[in-house]
């Protein structure tokens, strides 16, 4: 009968879905094919930001809306290491690495004290991130600024139908595939993957074997933290670093692991795209309308699968 269930739900918003998708390319099939390329490069960014959301709200349980500053203030610092290096690879491990510092001082000095308190969290890491975009506003003020990519990933590349097409939004898209394939392989593969899953579902029980159950989740904390501060740097270099946009990642990462499925790399990427696509569609087709339907998807998911299209249930 579940299975009865999921295909019918399938085919009731799968059936008019496949139809406006073939009524678009009837239409015009070179705007339908450049509007998906252009939904899918905000969705390997959206993708870049969650998966850290990803292991610290659904692996650690830990509720952290200094997410979006962990985002903003690796852009920063790697903006910073790239004006004086030179060097825009140095920038984005300096993001990434500034970025997992601050994740683990987070994860060492407030989240350990509060675990399994929600509410507590929230406050905390609310007044964390209104202090940190401050800071920020205060050191850098409120110019834009934007990394220089290096030049053999600058100008465009020819596809076929959509023509020519940035080639960094090309390289974005592949290191989001790269970088999705490696945390599935470390979370499914490796014991330290093993051990988180294994500490999310009892910590008492791992703790007894011998495993330093802080330790596995501050590294875990990091990783998540530094893949924000890195996408910091690489959004910045396709779009811009203002003040602001740490709010802006922020919801757009609450968003896509909702969609997605907390605990769910595989879901992440699925909402990623789900909400990429969605919100360029709605640009190209409906432009008045377009930020509606992002929230058109998380309001389906929330109605027909609260626990988001991947994740498990409670």
């Amino acid at each position: 009968m579940s299975l009865l269930r999921r295909w019918f739900w399938a085919w009731l918003f799968g059936l008019p879905l496949l139809a406006l998708a073939i009524w678009a390319i009837v239409d015009n099939e070179r705007l339908f094919f450049a509007t998906a390329l252009n939904g899918l490069t905000p969705a390997a960014l959206c993708f870049l930001v969650p998966s850290g959301s990803t292991l610290v709200l659904g692996l650690l349980r830990n509720v952290n809306l200094a997410h979006g500053s962990l985002y903003l203030l690796g852009a920063y610092v790697g903006w910073v290491v790239g004006e004086w290096l030179g060097s825009w690879f140095l920038a984005v491990a300096a993001g990434f690495l500034f970025a997992a510092f601050m994740g683990l001082l987070l994860q060492i000095g407030v989240f350990r004290f509060m675990h399994g308190q929600d509410l507590r969290q929230t406050m905390a890491t609310i007044a964390l991130s209104i202090i940190a975009a401050d800071i920020a506003l205060w050191i850098w003020g409120g110019e834009i600024y934007q990394f220089d990519p290096p030049r053999w990933i600058v100008g465009s590349t020819a596809l076929p139908i959509v023509g020519k097409f940035a080639t960094y939004r090309l390289v974005l898209l592949a290191m989001a595939i790269v970088i999705g394939l490696a945390l599935w392989w470390f979370l499914a593969r490796t014991r330290v993957g093993m051990m988180i899953r294994s500490g999310v579902d009892d910590r008492a029980m791992l703790s007894a074997s011998g495993v330093n159950v802080q330790m596995v989740f501050a590294i875990t904390f990091a990783i998540g933290a530094g893949l924000a501060g890195f996408a910091g740097v690489v959004g910045g270099t396709a779009l811009s670093i203002a003040p602001g946009e740490d709010t802006r990642y922020l919801l757009a990462s609450l968003v896509v692991v909702i969609v997605g499925g907390m605990g769910s790399v595989a879901g992440a990427a699925l909402g990623a795209v789900l909400v990429g696509l969605a919100e360029q569609f709605g640009l190209a087709y409906a432009p008045t309308y377009g930020i509606v339907f992002t929230f058109v998807v998380m309001t389906l998911v929330l109605a027909f699968r609260p626990q988001g299209i991947l994740g498990r249930r409670a």
